[in-house]
């Protein structure tokens, strides 16, 4: 670990703990839990070459619960003093006096945390000085205007270094800890002038640098995603096969763990409330759930509440096996937490009927004639009814050829029905996140015009 990461060691964070730990007992709450964390990073944003930002951050947090019985409260402070942590717990422990009972409350049962967690090497330190990252995004950004004369413009190109660590504890044996990394690399060119601009951009996102795509190569393909929307047109209202682009088909599956996730359930606010058990998604539909895939950036052995992750299946053979559930969420709903306080962990989407050779152009092919869809706009779902209806740009298609660009289109549906109606996931496979899936052709949508 490198000593100008961090100031604290884990040790040192983990002693801490144990100090709040002791503290909340000493004050008589029946039960506490603590997270302490640490970080810096750097952040540089380029635009025509030019530095416009350089951040530097150097943070840390403690946040603490103290329970009283079934009450609850919770504190924070950066002040890591043993005077400030003890007015924190203090303050945590004076909310949990005037909270009202929950019969939900309280930390996830022993026997669900995770004793032994294993390392799944997620920190990849990043020793890059302001300027070598400002040449990056300098090279990124040149890439793109090389392309071609009609890269008029950028939004910029930025690098975002960040290295972490953090350790969670509990008055029931939980202590565990590690340190974590994110970088990221992006560009966002113009194509085109005047009324007739267009932009598009591309990214890469890893925890070790030494993974990145090379700028260049983000720098080109993000202006060659933006010179293939120029001379875009309006299309009339029909109702046709639509074909979700990979990184847009990571936030389908995103809508399905939403509307899976204990929040959404005990409130009765999902439109796939009671679906466990149930057909779902097609029966060549499959999703698993990795916590534990080495150096993956949704990788963790514990989730937030120390309860250890597992591989499972999510959805076999479009049926749903299991929702997302944290220890409170799960009690609501008289079920056992499934270790996703704080999210889901490398989701993968697959389809049995997809082939090695389903590459970009062949799930064109398959759809034949209809809206490949590129760029989604506004925040047009529906959880409660799952009626789902986004602004969108992309491509039209036909005979299995792209045709020209199309925007200013609504697409509409409702998500029960598309999500039955996914018939092919294509083999151009993308991580986004903690989610992987190929593109996503969708039987029927309707397509409304600007």
């Amino acid at each position: 670990m490198s000593d100008s990461a961090f100031s604290h060691s884990q040790d040192q964070l983990k002693q801490l703990a144990r100090d709040v730990l002791a503290y909340a007992r000493e004050k008589g709450g029946t039960d506490a839990a603590v997270e302490i964390s640490e970080g810096s990073g750097l952040s540089v944003s380029v635009r025509k070459a030019k530095i416009e930002t350089i951040e530097q951050n150097r943070d840390k947090g403690l946040g603490v619960t103290v329970f009283i019985g079934k009450k609850r409260g919770n504190a924070s402070t950066s002040d890591f003093s043993a005077a400030s942590l003890r007015a924190t717990v203090d303050a945590a422990y004076n909310i949990a006096n005037f909270t009202a009972d929950d019969d939900c409350a309280g930390l996830a049962d022993e026997d669900m945390l995770e004793k032994n967690p294993r390392d799944l090497q997620l920190y990849y330190p990043w020793l890059i000085s302001t300027e070598e990252a400002v040449a990056l995004a300098q090279r990124a950004e040149a890439a793109a205007f090389a392309v071609d004369p009609r890269i008029t413009n950028s939004e910029g190109a930025g690098v975002h270094v960040q290295q972490s660590h953090f350790v969670s504890a509990n008055s029931r044996g939980f202590i565990g800890g590690y340190p974590y990394s994110r970088h990221t690399l992006s560009v966002a060119p113009i194509a085109g002038k005047g009324a007739k601009m267009q932009r598009d951009d591309w990214y890469s996102s890893v925890r070790d640098a030494a993974k990145m795509a090379a700028p260049e190569a983000i720098g080109r393909y993000a202006a060659e995603r933006a010179l293939a929307r120029l001379n875009a047109r309006k299309l009339d209202t029909r109702t046709c096969p639509v074909l979700f682009e990979a990184p847009l088909a990571a936030g389908l599956l995103g809508a399905f763990v939403q509307a899976t996730s204990g929040g959404a359930l005990y409130r009765k606010s999902t439109f796939l409330l009671d679906s466990l058990g149930k057909s779902v998604f097609p029966s060549h539909i499959q999703i698993d759930e990795d916590p534990h895939v080495i150096g993956a950036v949704g990788s963790a052995p514990f989730d937030e509440e120390g309860v250890r992750t597992q591989r499972r299946d999510v959805v076999k053979d479009g049926v749903v096996q299991g929702y997302f559930l944290s220890t409170y969420s799960a009690r609501k709903l008289g079920m056992k937490t499934t270790g996703n306080a704080g999210g889901s962990h490398n989701l993968s989407l697959t389809s049995s009927l997809t082939k090695k050779n389903d590459d970009f152009a062949a799930m064109l092919k398959k759809m034949g004639t209809g809206l490949l869809v590129t760029e989604l706009m506004g925040q047009g779902t529906n959880y409660v009814t799952g009626d789902y209806s986004r602004g969108a740009s992309g491509y039209w298609v036909e005979n299995g050829v792209i045709q020209y660009p199309v925007e200013e289109i609504t697409i509409a549906g409702n998500m029960k029905e598309m999500f039955q109606q996914i018939v092919g996931i294509g083999a151009d496979v993308l991580v986004r996140g903690t989610k992987q899936t190929g593109s996503i052709l969708i039987e029927k949508m309707v397509v409304a015009g600007g």
